[in-house]
């Protein structure tokens, strides 16, 4: 029997929760930890210190990369693992993914074009059965793609890749480990820890989502905590966890070869005429991507600088801003401009760098750090929106060692909350298809929901709108139309199942409507929250305290 198998606990000192797992931190990696141990039979407790995906993960550039990146560093291995975690993702969740066609100029600075060609033939092998279209070349100047390009360009390369809704797979995540029997606490800072009978007792402290003040204080017993606080590990490690940096390691216990990257991202109004998007090859040897976006929006970026500072705050610098207009005003023959700019988002990501490489080296790898003084902790570094599922599967079968059991790995073939379209068909084709005939049969069964709406739903929530639609025989079911195209059907959805407790957390997280609303309909939003949270103060089970939304 592990020594990790019982925990000894002082008869005077109250535990509100006790649980085998506490993961710490609910961007994407942690919440797919969450999940995966909870499918695994698990006790799990998450906590997040504000929304879920609030920071780096909602501040991705939004595509899974099918590993193209991997070789050009002449990683097949790696290439080969990303073409298929693109896959399962395709399967699992086609609901929250977008096959995009993407137009990439040949830039002389680039590697030369059968290089470039025999590489996009081995990855188009490496997805065959994807049923995403292969890669072709492509004469700018007899083509409809050169369109919106300046005439400088002449030899592109088209290739597929695939767009992902970050902050949404992390919360379905959370929705689906709640699901499985795990405890998920928003706006929950985890405070203090000690050692105590070979695991921890940890202090949890939860705050108001509107005004910032604590509400509630909870003590876990977790037999183990896997620190997936992302930017935050360090501080997690050392200021709350107190374990003691290793002699290799760097600040906080940070392993060595870490580096940690500010990505910097700008929307702008459609600026490319055709369906594309687009890669270009930056003056500095990196490369941004101008990616179709919310129907009427180009998303750019994302402008990667080594950061040194604190990770509060990180935000979208004027000169990064600049940056990424020069870049993309390189290429295109309508010049962006900063005045352009609605929306800018900047995020953090660790990045390992490869044995033997220099800066250029670092990208998406990931390491699980065992630390087992002064007791267990597993901390997670690094890691993409590519690998994530991956990442959590390699964690949860540490965490099972650390347990003493280790039990079957199951997420590669499961459905996220949503991903099963085949509710509504009689056969499933391909992903794309099939969400499309989705929404053609969701039409026939509700013709009285709005398009717009019947289409946004099912990106977002897939087969779980059928959940939201139960009851309904038409608009007046809906509810208030607060925003426009959003009614209180689908706030009380939110908050009862997918922990939004204010208006940013609809508007940016669950969904980018905040790129269609007003500062005035934001406010209303706003109001139409407070309101809610007034009629539940004082009550020991209010919104803002519902601690796993309601399965």
């Amino acid at each position: 029997m592990s020594m990790l198998s019982s925990l000894a606990s002082s008869p005077d000192e109250a535990v509100d929760h006790l649980c085998d797992v506490l993961v710490v931190g609910g961007g994407l990696h942690g919440t797919a930890v969450a999940r995966d141990l909870a499918g695994r039979g698990w006790r799990v407790a998450l906590c997040e210190q504000d929304d879920l995906a609030a920071h780096a993960s909602g501040a991705t550039g939004k595509l899974v990369h099918g590993g193209l990146r991997e070789l050009a560093r002449l990683d097949l291995g790696g290439m080969g693992r990303a073409v298929q975690e693109r896959a399962r993702l395709l399967q699992c969740a086609p609901h929250l993914m977008t096959p995009v066609r993407l137009l990439m100029p040949h830039d002389d600075g680039m590697r030369t074009g059968a290089l470039i060609r025999l590489g996009l033939w081995w990855h188009d092998r490496l997805a065959a059965g994807s049923g995403l279209p292969p890669s072709e070349a492509v004469a700018l100047r007899r083509s409809r793609l050169g369109a919106s390009l300046q005439p400088a360009w002449t030899r592109a390369f088209v290739y597929t890749e695939v767009m992902a809704d970050d902050a949404r797979l992390a919360t379905l995540c959370a929705r689906d480990a709640a699901e499985r029997g795990a405890l998920v606490l928003t706006r929950t800072r985890c405070d203090s820890a000690v050692a105590q009978g070979g695991g921890w007792r940890v202090r949890l402290v939860r705050r108001h989502p509107e005004d910032g003040r604590v509400v509630q204080r909870l003590t876990v017993q977790a037999r183990v905590v896997v620190n997936a606080a992302g930017a935050w590990a360090s501080s997690v490690l050392s200021g709350v966890l107190q374990v003691p940096p290793a002699a290799v390691a760097r600040k906080g216990g940070e392993p060595p070869g870490l580096t940690w990257l500010k990505g910097t991202h700008i929307v702008v109004p459609r600026c490319v005429e055709h369906d594309h998007g687009c890669v270009f090859h930056t003056r500095g040897g990196r490369f941004i991507f101008a990616l179709p976006y919310e129907r009427h929006f180009t998303l750019i970026g994302a402008a990667e600088q080594p950061h040194d500072g604190p990770p509060d705050g990180v935000a979208a610098e004027p000169d990064e801003v600049m940056a990424l207009c020069q870049e993309a005003s390189r290429y295109l023959r309508r010049p962006v401009q900063p005045g352009d700019v609605v929306w800018s988002y900047a995020g953090l990501r660790g990045a390992l760098k490869a044995p033997g490489r220099g800066e250029e080296g670092a990208h998406g790898r990931h390491q699980l750090q065992l630390h087992a003084r002064p007791a267990p902790v597993l901390t997670v570094w690094g890691g993409s929106l590519s690998s994530f599922r991956l990442l959590a599967e390699q964690a949860a079968d540490q965490v099972g060692d650390l347990l003493g059991e280790r039990r079957l790995a199951w997420t590669a073939d499961a459905a996220l909350p949503g991903g099963q379209l085949g509710e509504l068909l009689d056969h499933t084709v391909s992903p794309e298809l099939d969400l499309i005939a989705f929404q053609s049969r969701l039409r026939q069964v509700h013709p009285w929901l709005p398009l717009p709406l019947l289409r946004r739903w099912t990106r977002a929530y897939g087969s779980r709108v059928l959940r939201l639609l139960d009851g309904m025989r038409g608009r007046d079911d809906l509810g208030t139309e607060v925003l426009p195209d959003l009614f209180e059907a689908e706030l009380y959805h939110l908050r009862r199942h997918e922990w939004a407790l204010t208006a940013d957390d609809v508007l940016w997280r669950r969904s980018k409507l905040g790129l269609h609303t007003t500062v005035a309909q934001h406010a209303a939003l706003a109001d139409w929250f407070a309101r809610q949270h007034a009629g539940c103060e004082g009550q020991p089970d209010a919104a803002w305290l519902s601690s796993a939304a309601v399965a």
